[in-house]
């Protein structure tokens, strides 16, 4: 449990750091720094296929574990995390003495 947990939190970062690499639509980041193509680490495509499929790869794992995650929440066995000692059987208090001070 507690590694799906590790997993979940590490592919929630690598989600959120390889959307954030992507480009918009039409933009060019070479542009914004005077480069010419933004690409050329990837090649001239090979950047969006690879980031697109990486995104899709730990978009998966990501769906996986929150499902593993929203079941596991859901079938907890009962139990509380304050102990308390099972209640006595409490008996019925007393009725006041009808004292009359005259």
């Amino acid at each position: 449990m507690l590694f799906v947990k590790i997993v979940h939190i590490l592919v929630c970062v690598g989600l959120i750091l390889i959307v954030l690499l992507q480009t918009g639509k039409g933009a060019d980041m070479g542009a914004s720094f005077g480069g010419g193509s933004s690409q050329t680490l990837f090649g001239p495509s090979g950047g969006a296929t690879f980031l697109s499929k990486a995104t899709t790869a730990i978009a998966i794992i990501f769906m996986i574990t929150s499902l593993f995650l929203a079941y596991d929440s859901g079938t907890k066995k009962t139990g509380s995390v304050i102990t308390a000692p099972p209640a006595a059987e409490q008996s019925a208090p007393a009725a006041p003495a009808d004292t009359k001070s005259e």
